[in-house]
């Protein structure tokens, strides 16, 4: 769109998303949080879990306009907070005394299958805002903390934005579907009702029911970061909300994640000279659901095998380690395996990648990473399953490779082609630092939204301003 000639304006954006740092969504947020300052403009990011001591980022807590009942079972169940997940018993008091007893009709819904809007201060980001802002820009809504009953009321009066990172606003509970289609028609008759965010009982219809006539009454505009899950999207029931949909790609900071010297960042990692490095990054680690991490033990199990590879070592960063441990080793025959806990300093990662020799992305479902943007811009080529927006990233063959899903052994092939030749794998780098620098860079993703947002409010009079929503019912849907 030829937008670079609209009137600059300073703008006042309210960002949220369910978590300040981890994951590829939280990434992204900041990114245009930071980018946006820069440029003069006015923004915040409101989340559920706040994990530093940002001023521009507030805590949203639905807890503190609960009943005052409520409020009480919520005080007494904290108490159990220090012996909670250790054993069993505990963990399902504090449930019962925090909803069972303290909300007994929201914990049926919740049994009974429902996903839970019961979020009450989503209708009160107005207060929570320093200043009532000109656009609201929506990212990651599951995670437990967000009404969506609330878009209807808001989208009639701020242009509402909404970037995708996953289908979840598709399906009837899911963010992912593992390649079920039942989205398409309706959900109901749910083969896993177990996929994260997980529900008790199959009410998959009634949820997609209600998402569809939650957006039907909405006006929103919806990005994605690839054409993979636009496509999805204009197939879906958001669709009848959109009033304009873009594909903006994921951005990465290009002077955070770029090439280094190689060596040099191995001695400040402790990581020897001359040992092959493979990268595997993921929230969560090894026990990320959706990042495949079993394909890829499986197949540097195989490179073992088949290789004469004498000092291989496997970096797996995003661990829950425990305590303060930051760091687990584990040897298996010549494989070194270092377990390294999430890392939120962006620098300190780039590093990792720098220090690669090949970045893993074994993923079984996924959008557009941003770990495969940032170790492209690091001039470390990549190995990826070929799913979701992943061949928008990766020119097989050019710049890194793609491998059927869960198919152990090609991957096991193409990591090892690429750690035995080190010409190919010096041309893949670069080709892969070419590919972030013109096509995903960060400034180019955040001056995409600005001058949507500038052309949006240029050309939009429908927005009745900011009325505090506080006095309305959640039930507004």
């Amino acid at each position: 769109m030829g937008m670079t000639s609209l009137p600059t304006k300073r703008l006042k954006i309210l960002h949220v998303n369910t978590v300040e740092i981890a994951g590829g969504a939280a990434a992204i947020t900041r990114q245009l949080q930071e980018g946006y300052r820069k440029r003069g403009h006015q923004n915040w990011i409101i989340v559920a879990d706040k994990q530093t001591q940002a001023e521009h980022v507030l805590k949203m807590n639905s807890d503190k306009y609960r009943s005052r009942w409520a409020r009480a079972c919520i005080t007494a169940a904290e108490l159990l907070n220090p012996i909670r997940g250790k054993f069993p018993g505990p963990g399902r008091l504090y449930t019962w005394l925090r909803l069972g007893l303290g909300e007994p009709k929201r914990y049926l819904s919740i049994l009974r299958g429902l996903e839970d809007f019961d979020y009450p201060a989503t209708w009160r980001l107005l207060e929570l805002a320093p200043d009532a802002p000109d656009i609201f820009h929506l990212h990651n809504l599951h995670g437990d903390f967000f009404d969506l009953r609330v878009l209807p009321y808001l989208s009639q009066r701020f242009p509402v934005f909404m970037t995708l990172h996953d289908p979840w606003l598709l399906t009837g509970h899911c963010a992912h579907s593992f390649g079920c289609e039942r989205w398409r028609i309706g959900c109901g008759e749910c083969p896993d009702l177990s996929l994260y965010p997980a529900v008790r009982r199959d009410a998959t219809a009634f949820n997609w029911k209600r998402k569809a006539k939650i957006f039907s009454q909405s006006k929103l505009y919806v990005a994605t970061p690839s054409q993979w899950l636009m496509n999805q999207v204009e197939a879906s029931m958001l669709a009848p909300g959109i009033v304009e949909a873009q594909v903006i790609p994921n951005g990465v900071n290009l002077s955070i994640f770029h090439p280094a010297d190689r060596q040099a960042v191995r001695r400040m990692l402790n990581i020897p000279s001359d040992a092959k490095v493979v990268l595997f990054a993921a929230a969560g680690g090894r026990l990320n659901p959706f990042k495949g991490y079993k394909t890829l033990h499986a197949a540097i199990l195989r490179v073992s095998r088949i290789s004469t590879i004498s000092n291989l070592i496997v970096l797996c960063v995003g661990e829950l380690l425990s305590g303060n441990n930051k760091l687990l080793v584990e040897q298996i025959g010549r494989i070194q395996l270092r377990y390294v806990a999430f890392e939120k300093e962006a620098g300190l990662m780039a590093r990792y990648y720098q220090a690669a020799d090949v970045y893993a992305h074994s993923a079984k479902v996924d959008n557009f990473p941003t770990t495969v943007l940032e170790s492209m811009a690091c001039a470390t080529p990549v190995v990826a399953t070929n799913v979701g927006g992943l061949p928008e990233q990766i020119i097989h063959g050019e710049n890194g490779f793609l491998a059927p899903t869960g198919d152990s052994e090609s991957f096991a092939k193409l990591i090892l082609t690429l750690l035995e030749n080190e010409a190919m794998r010096r041309t893949f780098g670069e080709n892969a630092a070419d590919t972030a620098a013109t096509a995903f860079s960060s400034d180019r993703m955040i001056q995409r939204y600005l001058d949507w947002y500038l052309n949006v409010l240029a050309h939009t009079t429908q927005f009745q301003g900011s009325e505090n929503p506080t006095t309305l019912s959640a039930n507004y849907v």
